[in-house]
């Protein structure tokens, strides 16, 4: 039986259940924390209490697994999502190795690599391969799937040579990819004929967010690779409504599409993007992007457009399931 990683430890893939593949437990940068929300907004236990009621919550709507691709440039740090893990037991927290930038790579890894001023093997497949065979920093948990972005700029210089640190770790390792895409530029396009030219088995590759757009025939072109189409962030109504989400999601079901697509909310306990205002920002600015709302509004809405509970088990149990196996 394939086994998973978890950050409680590896589980069967059969016992991942329903599935979300796009949340984050937390979105913070260190730096801003450290310098600024300590004195003011960023309380750790009150936030670390509100995350683990949140996901009780979550998991008491039957969701039993999150996928967090919460990497460097987001803020990933492993001991605080092990602290709620803990006290969520039913609930498995996946978490991810890559890096999240729109266009340069990290000073810290500008000047050392294959032709540059440290001339040598391209590091990030060193670290994102340690992160999955060994675990992340001390912690012992290690990644299971892959991240990193093509936004509206593209294949920037720094974008292009992390999205190929990615795809050859990959080779390497065999654990999967999530990309994140901007739907409204069709960078799910240039992702993944960058993958492809890399070897990468496109089965198991995710392209985030393709549910913000309502383009059929680019939905399709990209699940014809293989792909799987993140319809992720149900809630976001900024980007595409909830509506138009789930019209999207049945006619695709429709044209036979039910095993290339999965949901979720790509929603937080906290973002600091608000700073302490995250509480009252998203009531105010995006009252549906919650962990609860795919549960509470948008199955139901499916059912509505006529997509029947096996698929929607296909897209919540047994799509993540197979990505994972």
């Amino acid at each position: 039986m394939p086994m998973v990683e978890t950050v409680r430890g590896p589980v069967e893939a059969d016992a991942l259940g329903q599935t979300l593949m796009h949340e984050h437990v937390f979105v913070l940068s260190p730096e801003h924390v450290e310098n600024y929300g300590r004195r003011t907004w960023w309380d750790e236990e009150r936030r670390v209490a509100d995350a683990i009621a949140k996901l009780r919550a979550l998991n008491a709507k039957g969701v039993t697994t999150i996928v967090d691709p919460t990497v460097w440039g987001l803020g990933r740090y492993i001991p605080r999502i092990q602290r709620v893990a803990a006290e969520v037991p039913g609930l498995n927290i996946i978490v991810a190795t890559g890096l999240y930038s729109f266009d340069e790579v990290p000073h810290q890894y500008a000047h050392r690599g294959p032709g540059l001023l440290l001339d040598m093997p391209e590091p990030m497949i060193e670290d994102f391969t340690r992160d999955i065979t060994e675990g992340i920093a001390d912690t012992g948990v290690k990644a299971a799937f892959l991240k990193c972005v093509v936004e509206s700029r593209g294949l920037t210089e720094g974008v292009e040579r992390i999205c190929r640190a990615v795809a050859r770790t990959h080779v390497r390792t065999g654990v999967p990819i999530i990309v994140h895409t901007d739907a409204f530029t069709r960078s799910g396009l240039l992702a993944l004929d960058l993958f492809a030219k890399e070897g990468v088995d496109l089965t198991k590759v995710a392209v985030g967010h393709a549910g913000d757009s309502n383009d059929l025939d680019y939905l399709m072109r990209l699940a014809d690779t293989g792909a799987t189409l993140g319809m992720d962030r149900f809630g976001l109504d900024v980007y595409n409504s909830t509506a138009d989400r789930v019209a999207t999601v049945a006619a695709l079901y429709d044209r036979g599409y039910a095993d290339r697509m999965v949901l979720s909310h790509d929603t937080a306990c906290f973002m600091d993007y608000f700073a302490g205002a995250w509480d009252d920002a998203v009531p105010l600015v995006v009252p549906n992007w919650r962990f609860g709302h795919i549960h509470d509004d948008v199955l139901p809405a499916l059912k509505e457009k006529g997509v029947p509970d096996a698929a929607i088990e296909q897209m919540l149990v047994t799509n993540p399931r197979r990505y994972f196996s």
